[in-house]
């Protein structure tokens, strides 16, 4: 079973943690290859976004930000770790919230955890310190553990393996109904059994936030008898269904 979902905190209708947790390492390889400022940076570098919701689940601030970047060995390791703090919050945040709402601009506080480099120097980076690749990080390539995953990675893998097709076809399905307006936050699981071209199981949540007046689970047989979802017809174009529900 693949999982795919979407949600209306940014815009590009994927989970704010998420979006600004790549927003940062975007930004940190931009620094980086411009060459002007932290020119210490290695291409290696992680990044992680806490934020507190409330219990309607809006966001409230952000807690706890982590960030880990690969780094020429330019001094002592009590030198080099203030000066990449330093440059951090100085040089990569401000470009960080800069593509960013006023809203979630707001979230930037002075109660921020900060945890920079929280191992020490972090000079050997990609493979030769972390080996293998195939199969890693499945969660960065979804949502960062915001929602599901069915466990299988995308890396290495053609669209006609469900592992990969599947979980970009609940992303499509997932976020043209938040786009549509029919909910807030929507997750969709397609299960697949092998040598099958349909799904055996279509399920839908829209954890409580569906603006339609049918259930989860009438939208899911809806959206199952009015779409189609083979994994060897993804990759080509198909003429437009339209599903109308009142």
């Amino acid at each position: 079973a693949e999982y795919m979902g979407a949600c209306s905190e940014t815009q590009e209708l994927m989970p704010l943690p998420l979006m600004l947790a790549q927003r940062m390492v975007m930004e940190l390889a931009n620094i980086r290859r411009e060459g002007r400022e932290m020119t210490y940076l290695g291409p290696d570098a992680k990044s992680q976004v806490t934020i507190e919701y409330s219990d309607h689940h809006q966001p409230l601030s952000i807690h706890t930000l982590v960030l880990s970047t690969q780094h020429d060995d330019f001094d002592t390791e009590e030198a080099m770790l203030q000066q990449i703090k330093n440059d951090v919050l100085t040089i990569l945040l401000p470009r960080v919230k800069a593509h960013f709402s006023p809203e979630v601009q707001a979230l930037f506080s002075d109660q921020i955890i900060y945890h920079i480099n929280p191992t020490g120097k972090f000079v050997i980076g990609g493979p030769h310190g972390d080996t293998g690749l195939t199969g890693r990080k499945i969660i960065v390539d979804s949502y960062g553990g915001r929602g599901a995953h069915g466990g299988g990675c995308f890396s290495g893998k053609d669209p006609s393996k469900v592992d990969r097709s599947a979980a970009y076809a609940a992303r499509h399905l997932a976020k043209n109904l938040v786009a549509a307006g029919m909910a807030e936050r929507v997750l969709v699981q397609l299960s697949y059994a092998i040598g099958v071209a349909q799904p055996v199981g279509l399920y839908l949540s829209t954890e409580g936030t569906s603006k339609l007046s049918i259930s989860d689970g009438e939208l899911a047989r809806l959206l199952s008898a009015s779409l189609d979802f083979p994994p060897g017809k993804k990759k080509k174009k198909k003429k437009k269904k339209v599903l109308c529900v009142d």
